[in-house]
């Protein structure tokens, strides 16, 4: 058995922080809580990054709601992405039951039920804040990445932007944008090829198939009017909390790419307009992305290079990224080493593999005297974890087991009456759910090609022999006014004339004398 004392001493030395820190849970010691030997979280770290990790149904997910509740409380805005639908809750106070208060008596704090102010946001349609973006704001750049484009046809993506810029047509959505491929493609060609050289067609028809593939996951709903300004997810609150924006996604499980989509831009948004901060006291935003994997699954070499990079860049402008996952390796290891605060729940060894990744898990953690690492990890309970931290010097702290606080929020979703007063309510929800169409590249390359239909057509028009004021003529009385025509026609009479005085016996000399 462990010296209670000596691990006592440990804990209270390694998270015990100068600056301001929330209790996350007491850590434990032979499968008991530790009495004093709680768990703190400085804020001031929060912006390093962190992972939440653990097998389907060990309370990982209301970890994540703790640690939003936590922040909100201390003034911070927090941006949860839930994919499972289960996190719209925060918004409404959480109940007593008997767990509930048997858990709280071992971390000798007294549990108050609490809700929290919660803005609801959607992608795709459901109630809540209507997230855009325009294709201009997006870049070639991150375009061609989430299109999956090679070096030659994300050059020439560029080269649309640079026309359409000097053209002065808007690119608002994913109509303009095909609008301006099929243009290029045809009727526009020769004008690009003149000012920027040879276009390939074959570019042309790949990049259109591939902006089809992005509309059938739903992303005409994402690019257009009015564009979502990042500044609006960093509110405080009227009593001095932080919002919690819900971003839900449920339904975008199945489309991956809409999902890249949109993280990739929020977070070159809010790298691109946030200024440098350093070292702050807390961050200015912290965001949690559930279900990590599903980023990461679709995503291409070149969509993770810039994740990573952004991930890597981003923690100076005083914002921090919570992947929140079943397994760490589903995180990429350069994204995974970037991660400040680990808090791993149970995983389960039910085959070789799973035994080889729990080895693997146990590797990327502190060692310790207390614990070990491997076997605890199958053997944690339900709102128990393993954690550790960076404190404020930038050091590890040591490997814990913690009983975990549990959500003062409700663990639960909320009723369709509950979400529809939510959404009524919302000032967001008044500036960006108009839908706005602006006359943007697809309506000026329109009317550009349909006056010049017009012109054509008048042209043709006007290059038709007819005289004024008559119908022209027949072209037999063409064949009449010819001279041909008259000694051709004269000839036709006579023989008409001699055939009726013949039938007549006119047509021939009479032998008889003439009666006159």
């Amino acid at each position: 058995m462990a010296d209670t004392q000596q691990f006592l001493d440990a804990i209270k030395a390694g998270y015990t922080f100068k600056g301001d820190s929330a209790k996350i849970g007491v850590a434990m010691l032979d499968g008991a809580p530790v009495p004093g030997a709680d768990i703190f979280l400085p804020l001031k770290t929060m912006n390093r990054h962190g992972l939440i990790a653990g097998a389907t149904g060990t309370g990982k997910t209301k970890t994540l709601q703790v640690l939003a509740e936590v922040l909100s409380d201390n003034s911070v805005p927090v941006l949860l992405m839930d994919i499972k639908g289960d996190l719209s809750g925060i918004a409404a106070a959480g109940v007593v039951n008997d767990k509930i208060t048997e858990r709280y008596q071992h971390l000798q704090m007294k549990y108050e039920p609490s809700a929290y102010p919660v803005e609801l946001l959607s992608l795709s349609g459901e109630p809540g804040v209507h997230l855009r973006a325009t294709v201009s704001e997006f870049g070639p750049v991150l375009l061609s990445k989430i299109l999956g484009l090679n070096d030659t046809q994300a050059g020439f993506v560029a080269m649309i932007f640079k026309w359409c810029d000097d053209s002065k047509l808007p690119l608002l959505d994913l109509k303009d944008f095909t609008k301006v491929l099929q243009y290029v493609s045809d009727e526009g060609k020769a004008e690009l090829e003149k000012q920027y050289g040879k276009i390939s067609t074959t570019s042309t028809g790949t990049i259109l198939r591939k902006v089809v593939e992005l509309q059938q996951q739903g992303a005409d709903q994402f690019f257009g009017e009015k564009s979502f300004e990042v500044e609006d997810l960093m509110r405080i609150n009227s009593d001095g909390r932080g919002m919690v924006s819900v971003l839900r996604v449920t339904d975008l499980q199945d489309r991956p790419k809409l999902f890249s989509t949109f993280m990739l831009q929020m977070l070159a948004e809010l790298y691109g307009s946030s200024p440098e901060e350093g070292d702050m006291d807390k961050p200015k935003l912290v965001i949690f992305i559930d279900e990590a994997h599903l980023i990461f699954q679709e995503a291409s070499d070149a969509l993770l290079q810039q994740i990573e990079t952004i991930v890597k860049l981003i923690r100076s402008k005083g914002i921090g990224i919570f992947f929140c996952t079943q397994n760490p390796m589903d995180v990429p290891k350069d994204v995974l080493a970037q991660l400040g605060l680990k808090i791993q729940h149970a995983l389960r060894a039910f085959t070789a593999a799973d035994r080889k990744v729990i080895k693997q898990t146990a590797e990327n953690y502190p060692e310790t005297s207390f614990y070990k690492t491997d076997e605890l990890l199958t053997q944690l309970g339900i709102g128990e974890a393993l954690v550790t931290m960076l404190n404020e010097k930038g050091i590890p702290t040591p490997l814990a087991q913690v009983l975990m606080i549990s959500p003062r929020s409700r663990m639960d979703v909320l009723t369709d009456a509950e979400i529809n007063n939510l959404v009524s309510n919302s000032k967001l929800v008044k500036k960006y759910n108009e839908t706005i169409d602006s006359e943007s590249a697809y309506e000026m390359l329109t009317a550009k090609l349909e006056a010049a239909a017009g012109e054509e057509a008048a042209a043709k028009e006007a290059a038709k022999p007819a005289a004024k004021g008559k119908e022209e003529k027949s072209i037999f009385e063409k064949m009449i006014d010819s001279s041909a025509g008259r000694q051709a026609t004269r000839t036709a009479a006579g023989m008409i004339t001699r055939t009726l005085l013949g039938a007549l016996g006119l047509g021939g000399r009479s032998k008889k004398k003439s009666l006159w």
